[in-house]
């Protein structure tokens, strides 16, 4: 969508005054630690970018809040290189960088705005290749430290530290799909059909580039077969969302040009939980 366009239909510039007192009307508070996703798109022109919205989202929490996103890792290796030829396996094996989580990029499918915040003067981003997150305020060391190697969405990772501190989750615009906490309900569920994945990346230990192993849900193609219990073409997690709002658990409101939601961290993961539970099986 051109300049012109993104214009009228925010009904001129969004301005970081515009954007905090949005935020504010949607519910976002002081002392707030809050995990957002946003699709900048939808926010309608936005003054300044990146820039602009991660200062009114720290503005809207003031300073005894705490921001965080979702990274990943741009450059990681696919799943499958272990399938590579022998060659290419080799190479990569002997040069590819070890992740470095003050160097190296976001996963650019999750945005703008994660590359932004994790290089914010002050940030933190988490050890884990797949799926570092990064945090900016007060409890951004706690949420993000010793993020476990494995299981990296289950008890210990800063998902679970999110809801453990009374966190909530903002979407500005971002489709109800990429609400990465219930991947945090996905690893909790004792449900039948279960899919897991092994794969190998470089990271830093001491300083020294090493090959570790990691076992993790599969988040990518999903960790239980959802065919069944939602709409033909419909991700999950979109679903999950829907239903989540129908039962009136979430604040909507606009902010700038985007719909928006605002959920407790807790809710998610307890909502996320029952609903596998009753569609899929398993233990209470």
């Amino acid at each position: 969508m051109d300049e012109a366009a993104l214009l009228a239909r925010s009904g001129g510039p969004v301005t970081r005054g515009r954007l905090v007192r949005d935020l504010a009307a949607l519910g976002l508070a002081e002392g707030d630690t809050v995990m957002f996703h946003t699709r900048m798109s939808a926010l309608g022109y936005v003054a300044g970018g990146s820039q602009t919205v991660i200062g009114a989202l720290a503005e809207a929490v003031g300073a005894s809040g705490t921001l965080m996103v979702t990274c990943g890792w741009n450059d990681a290796l696919p799943y499958g290189f272990a399938r590579w030829p022998q060659p290419w396996r080799d190479a990569v094996r002997a040069e590819h960088p070890a992740y470095d989580p003050f160097l190296s990029e976001a996963d650019h499918d999750n945005g703008r705005l994660p590359e932004a915040l994790r290089r914010w003067p002050g940030a933190v981003r988490s050890r884990h290749p797949d799926v570092s997150l990064a945090a900016l305020g007060p409890a951004a060391a706690e949420l993000t430290a010793d993020h476990p190697w494995d299981d990296p969405h289950g008890p210990g990772s800063p998902l679970a530290r999110l809801a453990a501190l009374g966190g909530r989750v903002l979407m500005l615009g971002a489709p109800l799909e990429t609400l990465t906490l219930l991947h945090h309900a996905e690893a909790l569920a004792d449900a039948p059909g279960k899919r897991f994945v092994e794969y190998e990346q470089p990271v830093l230990e001491g300083g020294r580039r090493v090959w570790r192993r990691f076992r993790d849900i599969d988040s990518s193609k999903g960790a239980f077969d959802y065919s069944s219990v939602t709409p033909a073409g419909q991700d999950p997690f979109e679903t999950i969302g829907r239903d989540m709002l129908a039962a009136g658990i979430g604040l909507r409101g606009r902010v700038g040009a985007a719909d928006s939601c605002l959920f407790e961290a807790g809710e998610v993961v307890e909502f996320g939980l029952a609903w596998i539970r009753e569609k899929l099986g398993g233990a209470p």
